[in-house]
């Protein structure tokens, strides 16, 4: 029978393989961002991230494999949109507690 300690081991495995493989490129945390307003196409992303369509749609796949995006076609344009908004609320406290760090670093060294 697996201890505590394994299990969550299993599970922060599992974490880091679908949702912070995910996160690992900035460009992907902002892909997210612009999802999360609204659902967009390719061509739309391209445009807001002023990338490539190819490093765009690399982008989205791994998003879509980690299943943190969903795809949709529409006549002849797929749209992407998040497939759990819980990951910008997720996005949002992590930005909050490393602004709360710097802030902390900036009194420790009176800035």
């Amino acid at each position: 029978m697996p201890t505590d300690l394994e299990h969550l081991e299993r599970e922060v495995n599992v974490l880091h393989a679908h949702i912070c493989e995910g996160l690992g490129d900035p460009k992907r945390v902002l892909i997210l961002y612009l999802l999360g307003e609204r659902s967009h196409n390719v061509t739309e992303l391209t445009a807001a991230l002023g990338v490539s369509q190819s490093t765009v749609s690399h982008h989205l796949k791994i998003l879509r494999d980690r299943g943190l995006v969903v795809a949709e076609r529409e006549a002849t344009t797929v749209v992407y949109s998040l497939s759990d908004r819980r990951i910008i609320e997720a996005l949002d406290i992590l930005r909050t507690m490393l602004a709360d760090l710097l802030a902390r670093r900036a009194s420790l060294l009176g800035v």
